[in-house]
């Protein structure tokens, strides 16, 4: 239970930021966002605040931020009668399209011909009198529609469709670009709470911890010797280091080590060991000290999360060249199964690095160009600046319901193969 708790936690926190940054690059484009989603399906809680609802849904498996522009359809049509609520100026406050809703001194009208998009207007002949009478709408006029629901106008310039292109494109990438960055942070936070980072093969190769009854214990090498050469030459990477050791099983070396102020040789003997492809290397049983300089782990942020991009870019390439099969795709039950494993091996120190390592998988998977992803958006920007005009929207709607389906092919596969790996 308590594995399926910080799943959720850890999940929604993930899916939040992702949102988080489009709903605010919509917000500072003057975008009109309709509602802010964690989860999908039915609302188990909705708060409305401005022009914004924001909502928890029942199935914790993602999140959207709903923005004006192709959903919205007009309910109003011409020879409709309506009830209008005016303010001090005579303009339109809120249209009742039910005749159900209790409106502060409702004014029935027969429509006639109404704009909610550009000139934002509605004419029509107010009951009791013979000649058609115009009223100005304003911009935040609420349109109570059949369902009972009362839905903001979205004028032409506030809708993410009729956006600037820039504008668009900075809203559909400030998704993953906000996951890249809590990765970033996150990994940044582990190097400082475990007191360093962890060394690269081009860090200095000094002697954090010896394992027990090891070659390098009964060598007498002590934590805190930096190993300065292997057999007379130089050896300054943890790289040189484990190249030398590896390539001598059961083969005694010297090993030169600076210990304070003393320079000491030692003499150790790797152990042979059988990697998971067969071949034999030596080992000598050290773990190398942690790099505990501010600089070192403030940058450990940006390269592992580099790394961890790395690794999924080679992993999605090798989809495509058949190093990797479609069966090795995992989803929310295998994410699920990690979770539970780190939190039961790791703690805390675990689960904040599958946060981070998850966050930054969020951010790349999200920028793969398939329609429906923030990655087939930013692609169908990019062809309207090569166009010099956006693509038409309903061949927009199409490519995007075919990347849609795909989306949920690809779930049903992945979610196929989490069973028959969990079960």
């Amino acid at each position: 239970m308590q594995s399926i708790v910080l799943f959720i936690i850890v999940f929604g926190i993930l899916v939040f930021i992702h949102e988080l940054g489009h709903y605010l690059l919509a917000k500072r484009a003057g975008i009109l966002v309709r509602e802010f989603a964690i989860g999908f399906g039915p609302k188990l809680v909705s708060i409305r605040r401005g022009e914004t609802a924001y909502t928890l849904r029942m199935l914790p498996l993602g999140g959207y931020v709903m923005m004006a522009g192709y959903e919205d359809d007009d309910d109003i049509r011409s020879g409709m009668l309506v009830s209008v609520e005016l303010n001090h100026n005579g303009e339109i406050t809120h249209i009742d399209t039910t005749q159900e809703v209790q409106l502060n001194n409702a004014l029935p009208i027969e429509v006639r011909e109404f704009d909610l998009v550009d000139d934002l207007y509605l004419e029509g002949r107010v009951q009791g009198q013979e000649e058609s009478e115009r009223f100005a709408i304003t911009e935040t006029a609420l349109v109570t529609k059949e369902n009972g629901v009362a839905v903001q106008i979205a004028p032409r310039h506030r809708r993410f469709n009729h956006a600037k292109v820039g504008d668009k494109m900075l809203t559909n990438f400030a998704g993953p670009f906000n996951n890249f960055i809590l990765a970033i942070i996150l990994f940044m936070a582990l190097a400082f709470i475990q007191g360093g980072a962890p060394p690269t093969l081009n860090s200095t190769p000094i002697v954090g911890d010896i394992l027990p009854n090891s070659p390098a214990q009964a060598a007498q090498i002590q934590s805190g010797d930096e190993i300065i050469a292997i057999d007379g030459q130089t050896a300054n990477t943890i790289q040189a280091v484990s190249d030398a050791i590896s390539t001598h099983p059961d083969e005694m070396i010297t090993l030169d080590v600076q210990r304070g102020n003393d320079r000491q040789t030692l003499q150790v003997t790797p152990e042979q060991v059988e990697t998971p492809s067969g071949e034999m290397i030596g080992q000598i049983g050290i773990v190398y000290a942690r790099e505990n300089g501010f600089f070192a782990k403030v940058s450990y942020g940006f390269t592992q999360t580099w790394d961890v991009i790395k690794q999924l870019v080679g992993a999605f390439t090798g989809l495509f060249t058949g190093r990797l099969g479609i069966e090795q795709l995992g989803g929310p039950v295998a994410v699920f199964q990690v979770t539970d494993t780190v939190v039961q091996t790791s703690g805390l120190i675990g689960l904040l690095s599958l946060a981070a390592g998850l966050s930054a998988n969020l951010g790349f998977v999200n920028l793969i160009p398939i329609p429906g992803l923030d990655g087939g958006k930013l692609l169908l920007n990019i062809i309207e600046i090569i166009k010099g005009k956006p693509i038409s929207e309903e061949r927009e709607m199409m490519i995007t319901m075919v990347g849609a389906l795909f989306l949920i092919g690809l779930m049903i596969v992945v979610t196929w193969n989490d069973i028959q790996n969990f079960f």
